[in-house]
């Protein structure tokens, strides 16, 4: 046998075998070939083979579909196992999209794609995926009856509102499961480890009894299945936490009872191994023993990083980061040992790497819930630099470092605000549609989430699985469209506009000690700390308390005087100075307070109108953040045109008799268009805010509580703040005269959710609102009188300040009507620029003609006038 001929064989041979596969096989054996030897190189060749299936033309079968999702969900298993998370949980998404899409059966997608991505979304912070993919395979596994996968379900669900901030939520629901009797002794130890973190989240007076006790019940539970060993190992990680907390000797024991697990565990993906060197290396910093505790977390940067090496300066090139919780948390506590090291300046290096990370972090998320989360977690971090950069200037006396805390503090304002605005202007319209939609279905969610035992779980589900879809479609477009860009604050431009303005800042952050403030004027930046908590009085809490209900203040005003005094001077606000305009940038529970209402000199008084406000001293304007001022759009030089919202709901329970004294008032001093009783819509209303320059509600409203979203009501629906977010509006200032429409649920980075957020989402930039109920006489007469200083065209802020002193100085209005409760109920957000007087083009036309006259006339003489001297020339 020749060679050509035994080549002609081979190649035979390989055709049968390989060219004669059905597409499907192909993949099933490329599949099983890399899972038998996994590699970096395997997983390219696996990519590929996909790549080539979707380039070519061919129909593509549902068994060849079903094959391309088992690829990706065993390509997306050996992704996050080589530390690749991104690329694992773009791999689940795929399988889960063409899963779905082409309704495919006769594959566990919940065990082998749904609980992998949905733990993987919660390891990235995207809490609301999670809880979404959560929720779809638990009803997946509630049909088909599978105890196994709605405990997990019901387990990764309490994890996600442990991280969210949910921990009521979650210690209920895992209550609740312990109660069935279904449930293995296995799961019943992993319901009890679980419920202890709930436990130790919850956090009562620093009581963790009922912590340690859910754990140690877990132990012997546990400990009956090897299968469990990683699930004990966590237990005792827990229990050494608690220990560690109060400096307890048993902290070492259980430490040790982990590391036996952890050893004999078989091998485990990088993150697990890290986070396993990290808690070695957390423990012995709280020991002290900072060399030792160097050593152990350097382990852990080389787990996390490949490339990174033993090397004096420690810390990580920024190019080889990533998206990843424990390497987070590494360099955190990297920052944490530098402290203790008095390394200062390296600390904030180490800190800054983790703001990189949190900046990874927040452009993969989509939904706004999970981006303020995300942001809560920044701040913390962000309360640790500032103390640093005090400290350097007090050592240094470097203004530079006041400067860089503030543009640190600065950008934990408002991110999820000041970002969806950015998109606003520049995603392209196929995505702004998908995100539409997507609010859309949310508010489907929450609306029939809040009928509780009667909400439909199908409905909900539907819900769930179109909003999931939506997203996938936006992601799965977010990198062709991609534009991100991060910009720096720019200080001098801050200057120029407060002196322009002639305008001091305030802006404050209220950290978990001590409320942060710093204070722009005349160019500079100060830095100043005010005392919190029951060893400073809480003058803060006690003044925001007189604002609950109206009779507070008149029944002892005294103590109001006295508490709004203290409050002042707590505050550390300035005295009367040569500027006019006062800008507060609140934060935290400062968010709820009347900074016109504090008391700035003691007067023996129990006349409202006589006391000494801080409003008689400033115009005060509020904003998000100093960026929001900043780049606040001009006013319009149109004239004033109102669209007016005024539901009244005459002969109802609602029933608001002094919105017509509102409505009568603003007619009277403005053109506009108004819709009243059964016509005040929300179509109405959306369909008529073009071209309007102010828009008036007058209507009822609602904070919501930490379950029930803010809402507002028109004549024929009530409507959540979040569905106010698709409109899109450009007037020059939006009233809402409305109960607590600035009021809602409060995160201390982004503010309340509140109506006022929802139209700032939806474009508006210059907005008042009310801070709690409001009474409907004196809000009546506070707006005639605001809109009476808007028809002299002055600034909005000046409007509002000079209504609040006419209300103060009419005597038609009884004393006990003018405590503070009544009139400094709304504030003002938004630009201190002055009204520009309306273009008058009649005038303007007048004159045009005018000049026109006069310049026939003077040809006319001029020409005169040349033809005498022509003929005095002549003679």
């Amino acid at each position: 046998m020749n060679l050509q001929h035994l080549y002609g064989l081979i190649f035979l041979f390989l055709s049968l075998n390989v060219f004669g596969q059905s597409q499907e096989d192909k993949i099933y054996n490329a599949v099983d070939r890399f899972v038998t030897h996994p590699s970096a190189k395997a997983l390219q060749n696996l990519r590929n083979l996909e790549s080539d299936f979707w380039k070519s033309a061919k129909p593509k079968t549902k068994d060849e579909l079903l094959a391309i999702v088992i690829l990706n969900c065993n390509k997306a298993y050996y992704e996050n196992q080589f530390g690749q998370t991104l690329e694992a949980v773009k791999s689940y998404e795929k399988a889960w999209m063409i899963y779905q899409k082409n309704k495919l059966k006769n594959y566990d997608i919940v065990e082998f794609c749904l609980k992998p991505l949905g733990n993987l979304y919660t390891i990235l912070g995207d809490y609301k995926n999670a809880e979404n993919i959560i929720k779809q395979y638990y009803f997946i596994a509630n049909e088909e009856k599978n105890e196994n996968q709605k405990v997990a379900a019901i387990l990764n669900l309490s994890n996600v509102y442990q991280n969210s901030g949910k921990v009521r939520e979650a210690i209920d629901l895992i209550e609740k499961t312990l109660g069935s009797e279904k449930i293995t002794s296995p799961q019943k130890g992993l319901l009890l480890n679980n419920l202890g973190v709930n436990y130790l989240l919850r956090n009562i007076n620093e009581d963790f009894s009922d912590a340690e006790n859910a754990f140690l019940k877990a132990i012997p539970l546990l400990q009956k299945d090897k299968a469990y060993a990683e699930n004990l190992y966590n237990t005792y990680i827990n229990l050494y936490r608690i220990k560690t907390a109060f400096h307890s000797k048993e902290a070492a024991m259980y430490f040790a009872k982990a590391t036996t697990i952890f050893e004999k565990l078989p091998q485990q993906e990088p993150r697990k191994k890290a986070q396993f060197y990290l808690e070695k290396a957390f423990l012995l910093l709280k020991q002290n023993s900072l060399d030792k505790a160097q050593a152990e977390l350097q382990t852990a940067f080389k787990i996390l990083l490949p490339n990174y090496k033993n090397q004096k300066n420690i810390l990580p090139d920024q190019n080889t980061l990533y998206a990843e919780t424990v390497l987070l948390d590494a360099l955190d506590l990297q920052a944490e040992i530098y402290i203790a090291q008095n390394e200062s300046k390296k600390a904030l290096k180490s800190f800054s790497l983790s703001f990189y990370i949190e900046e990874l972090f927040q452009s993969l998320l989509v939904y706004e819930d999970s981006k303020i989360i995300t942001q809560i977690r920044n701040r913390n971090r962000t309360e640790k630099c500032l103390e640093i950069y005090k400290s350097l200037f007090e050592t240094e006396k470097k203004q530079s470092y006041i400067e860089e805390a503030f543009k640190l503090a600065e950008h934990t304002k408002s991110v999820v605000l000041k970002d969806h605005l950015k998109n606003a202007a520049s995603l392209p319209r196929e995505q702004k549609l998908i995100l539409q939609q997507m609010q859309n279905w949310n508010t489907i969610i929450v609306k029939e989430q809040q009928k509780l035992e009667l909400a439909a779980i199908s409905k909900i589900n539907e819900a769930i699985q179109k909003q999931n879809n939506l997203m996938l479609l936006f992601k799965s477009n977010e990198e062709k469209y991609n534009q991100k860009s991060q910009t720096s604050f720019d200080l001098q431009k801050l200057y120029a506009k407060l002196q322009k303005d002639d305008a001091i800042l305030y802006e404050y952050f209220w950290g978990s000690k001590t409320i942060h403030l710093f204070v722009i004027k005349n160019n500079r930046v100060a830095l100043k700390s005010i005392c919190i908590g029951q060893m400073c009085g809480e003058p803060i809490i006690s003044f925001i308390s007189h604002f609950i209900k109206p009779e507070t203040i008149i029944n002892d005003i005294e103590y109001y005087q006295k508490t709004a005094f203290s409050a002042h001077k707590n505050l550390l606000l300035p005295a009367k100075s040569d500027s006019q305009n006062l800008i507060i940038i609140p934060d935290g529970l400062l968010n709820f307070l009347p900074f016109e209402a504090l008391i700035t000199i003691k007067e023996k008084t129990t006349n409202f109108a006589k006391m000494h406000y801080l409003l008689n001293d400033f115009d005060i304007s509020y904003n998000n953040s100093a960026e929001l001022y900043l780049n606040n759009n001009a006013l319009s030089k149109d004239k004033k045109n109102i669209l007016g919202i005024f539901p009244i709901f005459d002969k109802t329970n609602y029933a608001l008799r002094f919105s017509k004294n509102e409505l009568e008032s603003i007619q009277h001093n403005f053109d506009g268009q108004f819709f009243v009783n059964e016509n005040a819509t929300f179509a109405n209303f959306k369909n008529n805010t073009a071209g309007k320059s102010i828009i008036h509600l007058s209507t009822h409203a609602s904070s919501g509580d930490f379950e029930v979203p803010a809402s507002i009501k028109f004549y024929d629906q009530e409507i959540l703040f979040s569905e106010l977010y698709n409109l899109q509006l450009n007037p020059d200032l939006v009233v809402l005269s409305a109960c607590q429409t600035g009021i809602g649920k409060m995160y201390k980075s982004e503010g309340a959710m509140s109506i006022a957020r929802g139209f700032q989402f939806a474009g508006a930039q210059n907005l008042m609102f009310s801070l709690w109920n409001v009474n409907d006489y004196t809000t009546s007469v506070y707006m005639d009188y605001f809109y009476k200083e808007i028809k002299h065209n002055v600034s909005f802020v000046k409007a509002s300040a000079n209504a609040k002193r006419a209300f103060l100085k009419a005597e038609s209005i009884p004393n006990a009507k003018k405590s503070p409760y009544y009139w400094s109920a709304f504030v003002y957000y938004g630009s201190v620029e002055e009204a520009s007087k309306p273009t008058n083009y009649i005038w303007y036309i007048i004159s045009f003609l005018a000049v026109i006259g006069l310049f026939l006339g003077f040809n006319q003489y001029r020409n005169g006038k040349s033809s005498q001297n022509s003929q005095n020339r002549e003679l």
